[in-house]
């Protein structure tokens, strides 16, 4: 039987509010509205972080996923020129199998979950610490580290001159 306190009602309300994102985020057609839908999943996905006494976690979803994704995709909607099209009804029956295929594939999940014999073991988490994140980041992975940045860095800048030069001609 499921026990019924705060933990597990917290998790059934971010649970919902992501998954609703998250389909929200699928049927909305402005490409802003999409987007704000993602970042109310990931906020929700940050949450659930919260829950798992995973703070830095929730912290780097929150920041990285919910700011930073969602900034760059809307600049990229600004820079670009983008036709708010609606698609007709060119497929009535779209939407029925799609909800038949993914419902397939949960009962697929499910039965798999449930058949599949788990350890009992678990990890030594406190060997595993932010400051172990951070001396590991930033001690051996420095030039990946920097050159992703870079990387990052260099895309930006092609975006802008790319969008500037659409708009000039």
């Amino acid at each position: 039987m499921i026990e019924m306190n705060g933990e597990f009602i917290a998790f059934l309300i971010l649970s919902i509010m992501a998954i609703g994102g998250a389909v929200f985020m699928l049927n909305f057609v402005r490409v802003v509205h999409m987007v704000l839908s993602l970042a109310f999943t990931m906020l929700s996905i940050a949450g659930i972080y919260v829950l798992l006494n995973a703070e830095f976690l929730a912290a780097i979803q929150v920041l990285i996923y919910t700011g930073a994704v969602s900034i760059l995709m809307l600049f990229g909607i600004m820079l670009t020129r983008h036709r708010d099209q609606e698609a007709e009804g060119v497929r009535p029956w779209h939407k029925f199998f799609s909800f038949v295929g993914v419902a397939a594939f949960l009962g697929i999940l499910l039965h798999t979950l449930y058949r599949t014999p788990f350890t009992e073991e678990t990890a030594d988490v406190g060997r595993f610490s932010v400051d172990w994140l951070g001396e590991t980041v930033f001690k051996q992975y420095v030039i990946p580290f920097e050159a992703v940045s870079v990387l990052l860095l260099v895309a930006l800048v092609g975006a802008v001159i790319l969008a500037r030069k659409e708009s000039k001609s």
